[in-house]
Order: structure tokens, then sequence, then C-alpha cells
């Protein structure tokens, strides 16, 4: 069973409670939960026992008793004292928004920083609800070797043993960073421009992303079908290469524990060179999805970005009827940086590369270059990465205008270096 309440209290212009209910369902379902009743229950005064009234509590448990539900997800964040008072009243597991998103986030991890960010998330969450963990076990025993000393409590044994669990997981953590740091090291030294793809959970990212670059990462319509972040090499029409990267999903409400791991799939949006922010444009809560995703944006720390406007893929055309389908197209011809396309149809793909193409030369420098002719492999490398804007030759040299990455500049800088030609900038 799956429950949304609907606070009335709650701040204006948030989500409408049926949408809310429609993504608490898709998130049951992502770890295969059968969902057979689901419902929305208006909560005019959070009770501190049980969140919801007497009245829906008592109501929900003929539900529960008559469907002979196995597990009832609440969403929303619920206390370890409400949590154990609806087990009971209900007499099945009760998991919160909390617990349910860690669930789907434990199965769906592949990278070991993945898996012990997630381990991680889920012994501190665990932690604060050992309160309930023991109601139908003597609470204590007597103990000996790693279980505790004589006269500790279950509990206490528990949280020492989650403690000293934790603090293993943090170092290493740590080490696992240390690395991707050197691998991150490692691609600077080969510095394509870096794609980012962004959005929230089932805006289409993985389908698109498999599109253009020919790939087969899992692309299901299912929420966080993609945890671990995944890159590939795309070559433009221009001829330019880069590296497109997949990302997780973002959804509204991540719980406070997630925050760490979720932002560490995140980490190659703060280097990308493009942040392309995908966007079911036929949910109804498209516009609340896209405030959701800006915020967490904001957070890591990209907000200028943001505000110049990042490049807006209005995914899903093909969902649209002719009227809302004649609006987004209407919308998109007058904005920069707007495209809409289908990912499963491939409409307007084309356009999207030619776009990615034009934002990364308008970041170009030009860069003023005297090479000797018989450097041809650097003429022809800056024929390749580059836009040759201007060139003069004379007996010896070769002198050149050219637009370049800010990446290309650097690198340049480091063949001119490796051959030691002092001949010019």
């Amino acid at each position: 069973m799956v429950v949304h309440p609907a606070v009335k209290s709650a701040a204006e212009g948030s989500r409408l409670p049926e949408s809310r209910l429609d993504e608490a369902v898709g998130l049951a379902e992502a770890i295969d939960l059968a969902v057979v009743h689901a419902e929305v229950v208006p909560v005019s005064k959070i009770r501190p026992a049980t969140m919801l009234g007497q009245g829906a509590v008592e109501r929900l448990a003929e539900v529960v008793h008559d469907a002979q539900v196995g597990v009832t997800v609440v969403d929303t964040h619920l206390s370890p004292v409400q949590q154990r008072n609806l087990e009971r009243a209900w007499n099945c597991k009760v998991i919160d928004r909390t617990g349910l998103i860690l669930e789907i986030f434990g199965a769906r991890a592949r990278t070991r920083e993945g898996r012990l960010q997630v381990e991680l998330a889920s012994l501190s969450y665990q932690r604060s609800r050992l309160v309930r963990s023991w109601t139908h076990l003597e609470r204590q025993r007597g103990g000996f070797g790693f279980l505790g000393g004589p006269g500790e409590t279950q509990i206490e044994a528990d949280r020492r043993m989650i403690g000293e669990r934790i603090t293993k997981l943090k170092r290493e953590l740590e080490e696992v960073k240390r690395t991707r740091e050197l691998h991150r090291k490692a691609r600077r030294r080969v510095p394509y421009p870096i794609v980012a793809f962004v959005g929230y959970t089932n805006a289409g990212k993985s389908t698109l992303f498999n599109r253009l670059t020919q790939s087969d990462v899992l692309a299901k319509d299912q929420l966080f079908a993609t945890l671990d972040p995944t890159m590939r090499g795309l070559v433009l029409p221009s001829g330019r290469r880069v590296i497109l990267s997949d990302t997780v999903g973002f959804v509204s409400d991540l719980p406070h524990e997630l925050v760490a791991a979720f932002r560490a799939t995140l980490e190659e949006v703060l280097e990308a060179d493009i942040v392309v922010h995908v966007r079911d444009v036929a949910h109804p809560d498209a516009e609340a999805q896209k405030q959701d995703v800006e915020t967490v944006l904001r957070e890591l720390g990209i907000g200028e970005q943001v505000d110049k406007g990042l490049v807006e893929v209005l995914n899903k055309i093909d969902l649209l009827d002719e009227h809302r389908r004649a609006e987004v197209l209407n919308q998109a011809s007058r904005a920069e940086g707007i495209m809409p396309i289908s990912a499963l149809t491939g409409e307007g793909s084309a356009a999207l590369l030619d776009l990615l193409d034009q934002r990364l030369a308008a970041n170009r420098e030009m860069v003023e270059v005297s090479l000797r002719l018989t450097d041809g492999a650097t003429i022809s490398w800056l024929y390749q990465h580059g836009e040759v804007v201007e060139r003069r030759d004379d007996e010896d040299h070769a002198y050149m205008m050219v637009r370049l990455d800010a990446a290309d500049v650097q690198r340049l800088h480091r063949l001119r270096r490796r051959d030691g030609d002092n001949s010019g900038p």
C-alpha cells in the first residue's frame, strides 16, 4: 500500500498531491513492490504519534487486513515513533520516503563508491531508528567477546557496532575519492570538453544518451534506472570530440542521509563545459521538477551556470497532443538554448548536436600561434581541434589565428613544451 499524506499547511506552489502519489507508486514499483492500494490522505494537523489522523489510521488498518498488505509506504519522513506506532496499528512493515529511496539506491548502486555511500547513508538512518528494532525481544543480555559486556542492552550493542562500521566506511570512502581524483586528473591530460546530462529522474536522460552515443546504457520507464554516472565519447557534426556524461536523476525531498551519496555521483557536473538539463515536458509537474533540479545545481555550486541559462532539452514531445506540442515548439523558437526533442523517436536530436557545437564554439578562445612549417603534426592538430580564422606563411613559419576550447589551449601549450618549440606563443 502507498499513502501520501497531503498536509493542508504545505507551502503554496508545491506539487499536486495526486502527482506526488504517482511518484511514490513509481518509487515503490522501482524495487518490484506490487502496489495493491494507493491513496492521498488529507492531514489537517500532523499527529506526533502517527502522522495521520486516528480515523485514517483505523480505516487504512482495514485496507491492510482486507488486501493482505505486507508493506506500507508512507510518502513523507516519519519519526521512529510514528513508524513504530503505524506498524503496530496496521500489523505490517512500514517504510517512509527516506527508507524507500535508500532501498532503491542500495539495489541499484554498481560502483564501489556508490555502494559505500549507500551503506553509510543506510547505517546513519538505521542508527536513529534502533528504538523500535527490538520491541519483540528481550532488551538486555549478558555479552562476551565483541558482543559487549554483561548487562549491555541489545540497542547499545547495535549502536556501538553501527558506529564502528560507519567509521570504517568513512575511511574507505576517503580512499575511493582520492583514486577518483587521480582518474579525473588523467582525463584532464586528454581534455575533451565534457557535456553533462542532468534532470529529474525518469526524464529520459539515458534514452537520449543512448541515441546520441549509440550505447546500451540501461534505460527504463522507471524511477532511478541510472544511479552511477556513465561517460562516453561523442563526435559532434563539426568533427569536435566531446565526452558525454549521464548522471543520476534528481528527486524532490531527497533524504538528507543520501545527499552526500547523491552529490558524489554529480561531481562530473562540476567540471562540465556544458550542462544539459533534460526535462520531461509531458509530465504534469514539469515546472516543479525544473525548480527542484535547479535548486540542487545551485547547492552544488554551479548557480552561475544556471543563471546564465543551461541548454534545456524538452524531451518526450511525442507524447504531447497537437495543441501542447505547438505551444512547446513556439516557446523553443522564441528562446535561445531550448531544444524540443523526442529521445525515443530521434526527432530533434540532430538539432541538439548542432546547438552543442555552437555553445562550445562560443566558449572558445582566440589564440595567435607561430609554428615552423616543418611542424606538420601541430599544424594538422590545430585544424582538427580548432577553427583556423587566419593563416599567413613565410619561408619558415606559419602564423595562425585559431579559436580553441580552453582545454585545448592548455593541451597546445603542453604539446609545444614537450616538443621544445619556442618559436611562438
